[in-house]
């Protein structure tokens, strides 16, 4: 038999930046698979240090990496017991927001990359408050999602962007063709597509350019 318990679990997070009355962008930044949050913050080090502020949650599940177990990485959640893990992951998340005292700061972008795709849509979903833009990188939205959520997230967000590499390894001609249907379900017309010549990795010019285009 299988049974729950509940207790307190305490985490980490990485801030890039300081946070003013001057700061035009918050950036809520999910990392991918095998990522630790201290690594992944230093592609947004290159944002103008006076428009944007950087929160990186740090995953909760911590793993080693190779048989040599020198590199640790962490994952977000599974497919075993996802539902949970992702109430364990939005409790974390809004922790953060409180401890940041941005709870409703409309200068909020959330950013996935890869699996953190997943998390910032989810995320959104269990979100009532207006954000700045929605920035998806290499990775694609969870099943589950619906025309209702688009709907939901359109209520709250006018900006999204849709970043994946014309190399990325990870998107096959088959993936492709089965996330943009559920890309325009969820967001229309409204979704700027952006597609650089890389594969599957961070690529900070077209962070940098959606900055400055936010920060205008």
């Amino acid at each position: 038999m299988v049974r729950t318990v509940s207790y307190s679990h305490t985490n980490s997070y990485e801030t890039v930046n300081e946070l003013t009355e001057n700061t035009k962008n918050i950036w809520l930044c999910f990392h991918g698979l095998g990522y630790l949050a201290t690594y992944f913050k230093k592609y947004f080090q290159s944002l103008s240090t006076d428009e944007n502020y950087v929160i990186v949650p740090q995953a909760p599940s911590k793993f080693y990496q190779g048989k040599d177990f020198k590199h640790v990485g962490a994952s977000w959640l599974t497919r075993v017991d996802t539902q949970q893990e992702m109430k364990n992951n939005l409790n974390y998340i809004n922790a953060v927001l409180e401890a940041e005292k941005i709870q409703g700061d409309q200068r909020l972008i959330l950013f996935g990359y890869s699996q953190g795709v997943s998390i910032a849509t989810r995320f959104l979903k269990n979100y009532n408050d207006p954000i700045k833009a929605l920035v998806l990188h290499s990775g694609g939205v969870p099943k589950e999602l619906t025309a209702q959520d688009g709907d939901h997230f359109k209520s709250l967000c006018y900006n999204f962007y849709h970043i994946m590499g014309t190399k990325d390894e990870y998107a096959t001609p088959e993936r492709r063709r089965e996330e943009l249907p559920r890309l325009k379900m969820l967001f229309g017309t409204d979704c700027e597509m952006l597609e650089p010549e890389i594969k599957h990795i961070v690529h900070v010019p077209t962070l940098e350019k959606i900055a400055m285009q936010l920060s205008s």
